[in-house]
C-alpha cells in the first residue's frame, strides 16, 4: 500500500510516509528506490519514534478509529 502510494509523485497530498507494515517497519521497496530512507526521516520530521531494531511501537501511532 505504502510503494503504490509513493509511485503518486510529489504532487499529490497523500501521507504515504505513514504507511508501515504490521510490525512497525517501513517495508522495502523490491526496486531498491531510496523511499525507505526519505520515509524514515518524513516520519521523524513528525515526532515519530523508531527503536533500536528500526520498528515503530504500533501501540502509540497506530491509527485508532
Amino acid at each position: 500500500m505504502g510503494y503504490a502510494l509513493s509511485a503518486l509523485g510529489s504532487g499529490v497530498p497523500v501521507p504515504w510516509h505513514r504507511v508501515v507494515n504490521a510490525r512497525g517497519r517501513i517495508s522495502c521497496r523490491s526496486d531498491g528506490a531510496s523511499a525507505d530512507g526519505d520515509q524514515r526521516l518524513r516520519l521523524e520530521s513528525e515526532g515519530v519514534r523508531f527503536d533500536a531494531q528500526g520498528r515503530i511501537p504500533l501501540e502509540r501511532y497506530l491509527w485508532q478509529v
